[in-house]
């Protein structure tokens, strides 16, 4: 999975062909004919409504994939930590740094493949040297135990 570049009509698309949908139920839930959904399978990007509804219908959380994109490619925060606390946003406060399963093994598959050095994960990651090390302990005792 790249989570560089998402193409989420195809991810859509891939994830009803997987489940074997009929398309009449599909039309029926989302409420759209078959002309808009394969535009929707060929749109790049899509109403976060209808996201929701996919999300729904097929029953895969696909915002997932692009939380795990702001994990891996946002920039760190330069907000002064004094400064955000006088500042109260009603927005919820979520913490960056909570790696899924697809996250971890992603980053652990560039290493196995020689993509990326561990010190090139920490550093274009943001991924604290402990954290890393401590997947990569936990994957080769996994292996050695299979």
């Amino acid at each position: 999975m790249d989570f560089k570049d998402i193409h989420i009509g195809k991810l859509i698309q891939s994830r009803v062909n997987d489940l074997d949908i009929n398309i009449e139920r599909i039309c029926n839930f989302l409420d759209i004919n078959e002309l808009e959904i394969s535009e929707m399978y060929e749109s790049k990007e899509i109403n976060t409504s209808f996201l929701l509804r996919w999300s729904k219908l097929l029953e895969y959380d696909f915002f997932r994939i692009y939380s795990q994109h702001l994990i891996l490619y946002s920039p760190p925060s330069n907000i002064n930590k004094k400064n955000s606390k006088s500042r109260k946003s009603r927005l919820p406060d979520f913490r960056k740094h909570i790696y899924t399963r697809e996250v971890i093994h992603f980053i652990l598959e560039l290493i196995s493949s020689g993509k990326k050095t561990k010190l090139e994960i920490m550093n274009d990651y943001k991924i604290p040297k402990t954290t890393l090390y401590k997947w990569i302990s936990k994957n080769s005792s996994n292996k050695l135990g299979s």
